[in-house]
């Protein structure tokens, strides 16, 4: 579950938007309050407001998301107990607050409005409001046993690791059976295989490397693997076509029909590929010793 908050001055507009029912909005908490509008509230809190008119921004405003798959089976009273826990983490139980359940975009979350001025007319101190949220939301999600923020990251990480070793194993598998020679030959026995690869192209219209997208996810290509970056590539294909001297190589590469210059960056990088692997095939083979 992810917890944000800061403090906002536009009190009535915040609830009204909560209260929509459009969004077939649903109020899963509320104390210290007897309105039954938007208005209504909006006025309680501004009573309480006006014992400390120095305080411009004087409403706490929270947005407490559940992991989709936590949201679906929450009902209406789990999330009541959820926006209580975490009133309790904040230690605003002697403000009023009022919390209302969007379940739009099939995304659950819960929009907390609080009263940041407290009926002794002092105001809530705000400090790492973003920090705070986060931490009092974690803590809820533990003691209900749902889904913490650090179990999605590690999740995804997890995921993130599977799918960059998948890709790094489809890439080496083309380069070793289809020996392509062109950039053209490279990107369809990647994409025959799932694996879009996406050039980058800089402002100056040259060729600086290559994004990998596969399965949902988008990498630059030294991010899959440093076996993989732009020049690496680059310096493969140039040696499959028989190149092995950086002065026979190119400042441009053909790409779908066109010629499209390579960076500086880009090029200095293939021809230092193309240097190590030539030095490293001739202490494989033996030349000069």
């Amino acid at each position: 579950m992810i917890g944000k908050g800061t403090s906002i001055a536009h009190t009535g507009t915040c609830i009204d938007y909560g209260w929509n029912q459009e969004k077939d909005a649903e109020i899963v908490f509320s104390q210290h309050l007897a309105g039954n509008s938007p208005q209504e509230v909006t006025e309680e809190f501004r009573l309480i407001q006006e014992e400390n008119t120095r305080c411009q921004k004087n409403t706490l405003s929270f947005i407490l998301s559940p992991t989709q798959e936590d949201g679906r089976s929450l009902t209406k009273e789990q999330l009541g107990e959820l926006t209580q826990r975490f009133i309790k983490e904040m230690q605003l139980k002697e403000r009023q607050a009022i919390a209302f359940v969007h379940r739009d975009k099939e995304h659950t979350h819960v929009h907390l409005y609080v009263n940041r001025i407290g009926f002794d007319g002092k105001a809530y101190n705000d400090s790492f409001m973003g920090k705070r949220s986060q931490l009092a939301a974690e803590n809820v999600a533990k003691e209900m046993g749902l889904t913490t923020v650090k179990e999605v990251q590690f999740e995804k990480e997890l995921d993130s690791i599977k799918v960059r070793l998948e890709i790094k194993d489809i890439h080496h598998k083309v380069m070793k059976s289809d020996r392509p020679k062109k950039l053209d030959s490279y990107i369809k026995a990647m994409q025959e295989r799932n694996v879009e690869v996406i050039p980058t192209i800089n402002k100056s219209n040259r060729l600086q490397g290559f994004r990998f997208q596969y399965e949902g996810h988008n990498f630059k290509a030294s991010e899959v693997h440093r076996s993989m970056s732009g020049g690496r590539i680059m310096a493969q294909l140039s040696q499959n076509k028989g190149i092995v001297k950086p002065k026979e190589l190119g400042k441009s590469v053909q790409l779908m029909g066109k010629s499209l210059e390579l960076s500086t960056n880009l090029a200095t990088s293939i021809a230092k590929n193309i240097i190590k692997k030539t030095i490293k095939r001739a202490i494989d083979t033996g030349i000069g010793y």
